[in-house]
């Protein structure tokens, strides 16, 4: 096992902390505790079905958090309304440094979802309208397309979301035509079924690829992939576009920290990389990411 000091700066930009609808294995505070504990340098919280900045700026302004950073996000679901300008701009008015494009309400997410619980959601009674924001002739959501222009114009970083390969294809396209300037694609491997010349062309437009500890069966208890789409990234992506999260926070899935541990020991004994990789894919790239 390779020495804990490796989790000194450490920025996971992709944890499921409440608070949240959904039940979590810790909540912001309890992970600022544990992110004090390992050294990272900071986290930040994403929440499918409301702004988390407010959480994690109360969170850190009330606690000692010894210079752990601790940053919010928006995901644009129906909860919000959707492609929602307001909701956007108030969370980045706060502070929020990722604004993901739709998760949970996208008809990939609930088509996925169909007749299996997702960890990740709550027990609420309205039913979602599923969301498709790319037609089949490959025209998007004219409200899609002004929300990239918000983005865009106020410099966050765009998460791209629950989609089909089809819609991420023209969302990272469109974004980079609109001036987004960055760009962090969610889990190709998981859910949105990525091709890896698909994942190759997204890291040569200067979008980064996101691999996450959850999805994998090496990684945590919920995952379902195997290892041979570890060696796909790494064959596909440069580790200079490669981003490197937990995406933990599940009930019953694990401390997000000692998830992480175990998969950096994987990457560096099975896959071969050196503590410098994990310090570019895991401190460096998400540092790069959200400009701080």
């Amino acid at each position: 096992m390779v020495d804990r000091s490796i989790l000194k700066g450490i920025l996971d930009i992709h944890i499921h902390a409440g608070p949240s609808v959904a039940n979590r294995e810790v909540d912001a505070a309890e992970m600022l505790v544990l992110a004090k504990a390992a050294g990272y340098r900071g986290f930040l919280v994403k929440d499918h079905y409301f702004p988390t900045v407010m959480g994690t700026k109360m969170v850190q302004a009330h606690n000692d958090s010894q210079g752990v950073e601790v940053y919010g996000a928006i995901a644009m679901n129906n909860s919000v309304g959707l492609f929602n300008p307001l909701a956007a701009e108030s969370a980045i008015n706060m502070g929020a440094k990722i604004v993901y494009f739709p998760t949970v309400s996208t008809k990939n997410h609930i088509d996925s979802h169909r007749g299996q619980h997702f960890a990740g959601a709550g027990n609420g009674k309205v039913e979602e309208t599923p969301v498709v924001y790319v037609d089949e002739e490959g025209n998007m959501d004219p409200a899609a397309i002004e929300l990239l222009k918000l983005i865009a114009e106020k410099d966050v970083v765009l998460g791209t979301g629950h989609g089909t390969a089809w819609e991420i294809d023209h969302l990272v396209e469109k974004a980079c035509e609109l001036g987004v300037k960055r760009i962090l694609v969610n889990h190709p491997q998981f859910m949105i079924k990525a091709s890896y010349e698909q994942m190759s062309k997204w890291a040569k437009m200067g979008a980064f690829i996101e691999m996450n500890v959850c999805v994998f069966k090496s990684g945590a208890k919920l995952g379902s992939l195997d290892d041979d789409v570890i060696k796909g990234m790494l064959d596909a992506v440069p580790l200079s576009q490669l981003i490197l999260d937990s995406d933990m926070g599940q009930k019953n899935n694990g401390s997000p920290v000692e998830g992480m541990y175990g998969f950096i020991n994987l990457l560096m004994e099975k896959f071969g990389l050196t503590e410098e990789d994990i310090n570019l894919i895991a401190k460096e790239n998400p540092a790069k990411l959200l400009g701080v």
